[in-house]
């Protein structure tokens, strides 16, 4: 089986956070368990497995100052060579910002001699810690100044908390843009959302629940339901592993819609949005049981390639 190997940088300062949210994403954290997370030392290194095909060399690279100087100078070809993504995390409640810009540049200008055409997502992070009605104002402003400095290169922001769901947000959207084939994906997916006469069908990756891709027919007014449903599905899956049990599908229904979850490939989960009452519980079943295997040959990207 080939396998599509994607380098991710994960970079910021000692305690911005970055652990925390890589346990969280991977290695089924909870929020409040990650208190108990030591601070990383140099470098750790991961694979971690998406989609099959796809694996995510994921260095999570320690923030004390000590480390960072050391990337910039001894490590600095090592590290930022065939870097596919930098994450690089801003605690929004830091001290030394100027600091904090000055090792984010130092990046920068890595990756520009390395890497130029990297894709740079920047997460202004715990933005719990934050006065509700201030958020937006403070990510605003802290967004315009990490865009400044990240010229000529372009960049990504997202506000982000670990105890809420713009952390499945923000990651979702980083991976998306890793995988292979996901315009076939796509249409295919908007598709099978056509045949079911479904309001809307969304993909997950089956480890992490992030949303992978996503059909919407008929439009709906919070545009953070997907990843709500992330959250809210993984902490349900983490509640079932711990009673030694394994959660595999859901079905949810009231007199104005029906929302049916179920295992999909090896890979994913579906989900299907209906509020056509008329169409029964095993009428959309039957239809995501006969297009598993379809979906299962788009996720192998050299199956696609001979079609």
């Amino acid at each position: 089986m080939n396998k599509t190997k994607k380098k991710v940088l994960l970079m910021g300062k000692s305690g911005s956070g970055k652990t925390s949210m890589r346990s969280i994403i991977f290695a089924n954290y909870i929020a409040r368990d990650t208190r108990r997370l030591g601070a990383t030392i140099d470098i750790e290194h991961s694979h971690v497995r998406f989609l099959g095909n796809l694996v995510l060399n994921l260095w999570d690279c320690g923030g004390q100052e000590a480390f960072m100087e050391q990337y910039f100078v001894n490590q600095r070809d090592s590290i930022f060579k065939h870097v596919e993504v930098l994450i690089y995390v801003f605690d929004v409640e830091s001290r030394e910002l100027e600091k904090d810009m000055h090792y984010y540049q130092s990046c920068l200008e890595a990756l520009l001699a390395n890497s130029k055409d990297a894709k740079i997502f920047c997460l202004v992070h715990k933005m719990d810690l934050v006065q509700e009605d201030q958020r937006e104002q403070i990510f605003r402003e802290r967004e315009d100044d990490i865009k400044r400095l990240s010229q000529p290169l372009s960049c990504e922001c997202y506000a982000t908390s670990i105890w809420d769901e713009t952390l499945y947000r923000a990651w979702s959207n980083i991976v998306y843009l890793l995988i292979p084939n996901v315009s076939k994906l796509e249409t295919s997916l908007r598709q099978f959302a056509e045949i079911l006469e479904a309001d809307e069908v969304l993909l997950f990756e089956k480890a992490t629940f992030l949303v992978i891709s996503s059909s919407t027919i008929k439009t709906h007014k919070d545009s953070h339901r997907f990843e709500k449903i992330s959250n809210i599905i993984k902490q349900f899956k983490l509640s079932c592993s711990k009673l030694a049990a394994s959660f595999q599908s859901m079905e949810v229904r009231n007199e104005k819609f029906a929302a049916f979850i179920d295992l999909f490939t090896p890979n994913t989960y579906v989900m299907v949005i209906m509020s056509d009452p008329t169409i029964s519980s095993a009428a959309t079943l039957m239809n995501i049981k006969n297009a598993r295997k379809h979906f299962e040959r788009l996720e192998k990207p050299e199956e696609v390639a001979r079609r």
